[in-house]
């Protein structure tokens, strides 16, 4: 985007978690397309570097750390505060799943990295968040769940059972944080980013075929999902969790 087209600043500022790459650097560029400014967390520095960069340094800071540190979670508030002056928005979508296989042999150790990196790290910054700004100035806080935490998932059962747990936060922080702050999630289906590719690479057609809409997601479809749920169009909507799927889940039906 160059200097002519980007917007004019909406003054409002979202921290996203996760966002160097894949769905959280489509939900950056949603927001920044708008008008917002965002600060970007991720585990690689020279990534947050380059995604800064694209999305120009006027809009975008990037803090390098892990999600589930809590010395991390608060510098990154730290850093947006100091940048911007606020956080009216906060996308919680930094997640791992380290591990394929059936939960009857799944090693402990790595069930609980998967629950602090994608739960407790997502209330970790929620709660930052609430007392950094939002508690006394309104906002709203989106939470990237998936598909695989509303059904079944074969193999990356895991992965699923903290997703769940990420839908019902999200229900939980809603409730609490009303009237004051919006909860919402968003669950994806299977969407083209490294973070997803064992479950497509050298088969994409194959997979895209399972899917009503023809093929799988791009970064930009949760991107627009977040754009529209920190949007005043959504002024009504929380606690809930949007499906976005390509119509996969048409195929539970019979017959």
């Amino acid at each position: 985007m160059s200097a002519q087209q980007q917007p004019e600043p909406s003054g409002r500022v979202a921290l996203i978690t996760g966002a160097s790459r894949g769905i959280g650097y489509g939900i950056a560029e949603a927001l920044v397309a708008r008008g917002d400014r965002v600060v970007l967390t991720g585990r690689g520095e020279e990534a947050l570097k380059e995604a800064v960069e694209r999305l120009g340094a006027d809009r975008a800071v990037g803090v390098a750390g892990k999600a589930h540190d809590t010395a991390h979670q608060a510098a990154a508030v730290e850093a947006a505060m100091d940048a911007f002056g606020r956080i009216d928005f906060l996308v919680n979508n930094a997640g791992t799943n380290p591990v394929f296989g059936p939960l009857a042999d799944l090693d402990l150790e790595v069930a609980r990295k998967v629950f602090e990196t994608n739960v407790v790290s997502a209330l970790g910054f929620a709660q930052r968040t609430w007392h950094a700004w939002q508690k006394g100035n309104g906002g709203a806080i989106v939470n990237i769940a998936s598909v695989a935490g509303i059904s079944a998932s074969p193999f990356i059962g895991a992965y699923g059972v903290s997703k769940a747990a990420m839908i019902n936060l999200t229900q939980q922080l809603a409730h609490e944080f009303a009237p004051i702050v919006r909860v919402n999630a968003i669950a994806p289906a299977v969407v083209k980013t490294k973070f997803a590719q064992a479950l497509y690479e050298g088969r994409e057609a194959e997979a895209a075929a399972a899917y009503p809409m023809g093929r799988l997601g791009v970064p930009a479809d949760i991107g627009g999902a977040a754009a529209f749920l920190t949007s005043e169009q959504s002024g009504w909507i929380t606690g809930q969790t949007l499906v976005v799927d390509g119509g996969i889940f048409l195929n539970a039906g019979v017959g």
